[in-house]
C-alpha cells in the first residue's frame, strides 16, 4: 500500500473519530430540519412563534424589526402589532426587556443572543434541539435536553408540544450513567405530532434567515445572474461565430 493510500485512509478515520465525538458532546445525531428559505409564509410563522416564546430572554441584536417587514413581506403596523412586544422603535434592533441581573437570578447567566446560532450550530441543530427537551427532576429548572444535556433552560414550547419524559437505556459499564434512549410525550400539548414539528421548522427557518437576511435577496438575484451569464453566453458564441467566418 503506497504512502498516499495510507494518508487517505488515516485522515478518513481521524475524521470519523471527530464526527463520533461532536455527536457524544452534542448528545446524539441530529434530525433533518427541511426548512425552505423561499417559503415566505413559513418565515413569517417562524417569527411569530419566535417572537412569542422566544424573544423574552432571547435577543436578536443583528437584526432590525423594519429588516424583517421589509423582508417578509410585512407592514410596518403588522410588524409592530404582532412582533414587537418591548416598545421598540420600528428601525430599532431586536433586544429584549430582560435585564442581565434578571437573567443571572433565573438562569445563572443571561441568556444569549440568537442572530448567528444558525451559522453556529446549523439549522438540524436548532430544529432537533427545540424537540427534544424532556421534564427531568434533578435539574434546577425542571428540565434537560437530549441534544444537549443540562441545558440550563425549560422548555419554551412546552404548551404546543405537551411534557416529554425520558426512557432511559441500560447503565453505560464505564460510567453507571443511564442515557435517554427515546421520548415519550406523557401530558399532549395543543398540537400533535405533525404540527408541532411544523412550529419548529418555521421557528428554524425564521432563524436561518435571522443569520444572514442577505440570502433572501442573493437567493432572488441568483435567477437572475444565471439568466445574465446564459445570454452572455449565447451573444460570446454568436461574436465567435463572426469573427471565424470572416478569418475563412
Amino acid at each position: 500500500m503506497t504512502k498516499k493510500w495510507i494518508a487517505l485512509l488515516a485522515a478518513a478515520a481521524t475524521g470519523l473519530l471527530f464526527s463520533a465525538a461532536a455527536l457524544a458532546a452534542s448528545g446524539g445525531p441530529v434530525q433533518q430540519a427541511g426548512n425552505d428559505l423561499s417559503d415566505r409564509a413559513s418565515l413569517q410563522r417562524g417569527a411569530q412563534a419566535y417572537m412569542n416564546y422566544c424573544s423574552g430572554c432571547h435577543s436578536l441584536k443583528y437584526l432590525r424589526y423594519s429588516r424583517i417587514g421589509d423582508d417578509l413581506g410585512l407592514t410596518e403596523e403588522e410588524v409592530m402589532s404582532n412582533l414587537n412586544f418591548t416598545g421598540a422603535k420600528y428601525g430599532e434592533q431586536i433586544h429584549v426587556a430582560l435585564t442581565t441581573a434578571e437573567g443571572e437570578k433565573w438562569f445563572g447567566k443571561m441568556p444569549p443572543d440568537l442572530s448567528l446560532i444558525s451559522r453556529v450550530r446549523g439549522s438540524d441543530w436548532i430544529y432537533t434541539y427545540l424537540k427534544s427537551f424532556y421534564l427531568d427532576e434533578s435539574r434546577p429548572l425542571g428540565w434537560n435536553n437530549t441534544l444537549f444535556p443540562n441545558a440550563s433552560m425549560p422548555n419554551p414550547l412546552w404548551e404546543l408540544q405537551g411534557l416529554q419524559h425520558a426512557e432511559f437505556g441500560e447503565p453505560d459499564p464505564a460510567t453507571g450513567e443511564r442515557h435517554p434512549e427515546r421520548l415519550v410525550v406523557t401530558n399532549p400539548g395543543r398540537l400533535q405530532g405533525q404540527e408541532f414539528d411544523q412550529v419548529a421548522r418555521d421557528i428554524t427557518n425564521f432563524l436561518e434567515y435571522a443569520g444572514e437576511p442577505a440570502a433572501l435577496k442573493r437567493q432572488a438575484l441568483g435567477v437572475w445572474v444565471i439568466l445574465f451569464l446564459v445570454a452572455l453566453t449565447f451573444l460570446a458564441y454568436l461574436l465567435k461565430q463572426e469573427y471565424w467566418n470572416d478569418v475563412h
